[in-house]
């Protein structure tokens, strides 16, 4: 099942709802109090610049990235940058908090720390020693009481994803995110099939390889297929995931130039020729391959 719409540049979601196709990432935000106001104003600029997808985790600056975002948000909607329903915000809980109980107290101080009556999509952040089955008690829980609109996971491979999916619940799970990029594409093999055809969108972290594909340090392919559309590596980089259906790439970035970078590769539509060269350069799997690891 294609849960791309051609005609836009959303994934669609099982049950039919459609959000923006790249997500910013908060990765290492909230770490340093010193950068708490730079970073308060670069997100505040990326919502005036149309990001809507912006994804955390209560790992990030142990809580700090989830209050810089909070700030960012509550500054934006003030001021009428944004609404609250056009916002699509991720977050993500630890496998130590992932119990029925744990689950539920992480998610509150997540809410608070956002200042957000609901997340739109909570996710395990990867897989510990808590029974999935307490875990997905939990994120029911949630759900019943508000505090969130989906659940999903983090770093699960298709094994993982059936042994969810054979728990009460665990066929809800709305999304998937996991390290996938222009040159890591092991995920092709089975794992983005598996879920595609659930109609689960798969969130791709690191999809720059932190930032070895971009700029100057790119790989020549994509400097020159940059070359040919007047476009910048990291924006063929990612354009080039935009191309794979159910894939919404969330790149990480602090600074105005590469805010406005990054968005612009929705607009970037690549040639059949430029994905065959990345293709020569970066060949799709042709066996199971472990997850890629940042």
């Amino acid at each position: 099942m294609d849960v791309r719409d051609a005609a836009a540049p959303f994934v669609t979601f099982a049950g039919g709802e459609r959000r923006p196709v790249l997500g910013l990432g908060t990765c290492r935000f909230g770490e340093a109090p010193a950068q708490r106001v730079a970073e308060i104003a670069a997100l505040r600029t990326a919502l005036e610049i149309g990001w809507r997808v912006v994804d955390t985790a209560e790992m990030y600056g142990e809580g700090g990235a989830e209050e810089v975002i909070g700030a960012a948000i509550a500054g934006a909607l003030a001021a009428g940058t944004c609404t609250r329903e056009a916002l699509f915000v991720v977050s993500k809980v630890y496998p130590r908090h992932a119990s029925r109980r744990g689950v539920v107290d992480a998610c509150a101080r997540s809410r608070r720390r956002l200042g957000l009556d609901t997340i739109d999509l909570y996710l395990l952040h990867w897989r510990g020693t808590e029974p999935l089955a307490e875990t997905v008690a939990g994120f029911e829980e949630l759900q019943r009481r508000g505090w969130i609109r989906h659940w999903g996971v983090s770093n699960f491979d298709v094994a993982d994803l059936e042994e969810l999916f054979a728990v009460p619940g665990g066929a809800r799970c709305a999304a998937n995110q996991v390290y996938h990029s222009a040159s890591q594409r092991g995920v092709e093999f089975d794992l983005l099939p598996w879920m595609r055809a659930r109609a689960m969108p798969l969130l791709a972290h690191s999809p720059l390889d932190e930032g070895a594909l971009v700029g100057a340090r790119a790989p020549a392919v994509l400097r020159e297929i940059a070359a040919r559309h007047g476009a910048t590596p990291a924006q063929v980089a990612l354009a080039a995931l935009l191309a794979r259906p159910g894939v919404m790439p969330i790149p990480k970035a602090g600074r105005e130039a590469h805010l406005r970078d990054n968005f612009g590769a929705t607009a970037l539509r690549l040639a059949p020729e430029d994905l065959a060269a990345l293709d020569l350069a970066f060949p799709p799997p042709l066996a199971k391959q472990p997850l890629a690891l940042t």
